[in-house]
């Protein structure tokens, strides 16, 4: 129908994609046509006729070019972890049949912390614990230079040291956070017990535990501990541990409380902190959670605090165990673990004493967990933008000739506060 509405020839040289199939190219069907279609080219095997073997160079071990080549096996290296082959599952030598549930920092728990708090039987309290905020109120335990020193640290992380026109995520995150763990590193001179305290980076975790029949695992690798020489007071007193048998956990139907986390039959039951014999500073004090950046989906605020609460949670069960032994169930002391978690912007506090390891009903003395989360720590940050005769030079989406000039809003009690909980103080 198309091409009977030509009245004329037409020459293939005025259709440049008509090539020799002349006005077909006006029709659907020469665009489907198969002729069109490049077919992929099928690589043939040798014909092999029984009694006439090919005769190949593969004795002589170098290429005769009246020979056939031969068919060789596929080389695998198998020094390579990247071509080497695992066996399946059921032949390896951890394989159980009771399948166990794993939590890793990539883990982004659906409940959030009301997820958390059944998996490690705690009791969640609003706040910090009284002793903390006794030393934030204590005029005694502040900085010098603090306003200067907290604004430069959040112009250096987001600002100063970038020209690009949005800083990501992934690098300014970790460098606030390392900025203002440097403040509180220069107040060693004045508070001796800051230098009973180490960083720990790329710090490995393991611990498990069983709760109805299930075994529940923290493993991975986090990014940063302090650990210190002496434990951790706990901010609880007996009468009020005694007081959380009242408590009743919150029910997670119809969710799972696995959900999210990853099921798997190989394992190992293991607790380990990742420090050698002998280590001085073994005893984990404060746990830095970020946000992981490098995935386009973002923690909530409320799956951050959960991770925060897992990875302390595994910590001091994992600390607790190597004391006390692998089958204790009633602590002789609780073992108390701080975390500070942030993505950039909003830092929430949390405080973690574990009282107990009876996990086979969710009755009984409950841990404790206090948090104090959705802290932001400045308001904005941007360019100023550079104004002459009030005429705007450079915008504020602009970064030339404004390297000086920033500015920066920021929550003064927040910072104070970061800087005496990730001190220790």
């Amino acid at each position: 129908m198309a091409a009977s509405i030509l009245t004329h020839p037409v020459s293939a040289a005025a259709l440049p994609r008509a090539g020799r199939s002349g006005l077909r190219c006006l029709s659907v069907s020469a665009g489907r046509s198969k002729k069109h279609q490049e077919q992929p080219r099928q690589k043939k095997d040798p014909l092999e006729i029984p009694g006439l073997e090919r005769i190949t160079y593969a004795d002589r071990g170098y290429y005769v070019p009246w020979l056939a080549r031969p068919k060789l096996p596929d080389y695998i290296p198998d020094w390579n972890p990247k071509y080497r082959r695992c066996p399946p599952a059921q032949e390896m030598a951890l394989y159980k049949e009771q399948s166990s549930y794993v939590f890793n920092p990539k883990c982004r728990l659906l409940g959030g912390v009301k997820q958390a708090l059944w998996l490690t039987k705690s009791k969640l309290i609003e706040g910090l614990p009284q002793r903390i905020t006794d030393l934030y109120e204590d005029p005694a335990y502040t900085f010098p230079n603090h306003e200067e020193r907290v604004h430069n640290a959040i112009s250096n992380a987001c600002l100063w040291s970038t020209t690009e026109e949005i800083r990501e995520r992934e690098e300014y995150c970790p460098k606030l956070l390392h900025g203002l763990l440097h403040l509180c590193q220069t107040q060693n001179s004045s508070y001796p017990s800051l230098s009973q305290r180490t960083f720990v980076e790329n710090w490995k975790l393991a611990a498990h535990w069983h709760k109805d029949s299930t075994i529940y695992h923290v493993r991975g690798t986090n990014s940063l501990l302090l650990s210190a020489k002496t434990p951790l007071d706990p901010p609880a007193s007996p009468s009020e541990i005694q007081a959380t048998e009242q408590h009743v956990l919150d029910s997670l139907y119809p969710l799972s409380p696995a959900i999210d986390l990853q099921e798997v039959n190989v394992y190992e039951e293991r607790n380990d902190l990742g420090f050698r014999v002998g280590f001085p500073y073994s005893h984990p004090h404060t746990v830095y959670v970020t946000e992981p950046c490098s995935t386009r989906a973002r923690f909530l605020p409320d799956q951050l605090r959960a991770k925060m609460i897992m990875i302390a949670f595994g910590g001091a069960v994992a600390k607790a165990k190597i004391l006390f032994g692998e089958d204790v169930k009633t602590l002789p002391q609780p073992i108390v673990v701080q975390s500070v978690g942030t993505d950039g912007q909003l830092f929430h506090f949390m405080v973690l004493q574990l009282n107990t390891l009876d996990f086979h009903s969710n009755d009984g003395i409950k841990n404790l967990v206090w948090m104090d989360g959705d802290q932001a720590l400045y308001d904005t940050v941007a360019f100023k933008p550079k104004i002459k005769r009030k005429v705007v030079l450079v915008s504020s989406r602009d970064r030339k000739g404004i390297l000086e000039v920033r500015w920066v809003q920021y929550n003064l009690p927040v910072a104070g506060l970061l800087l005496l909980v990730a001190a220790g103080l």
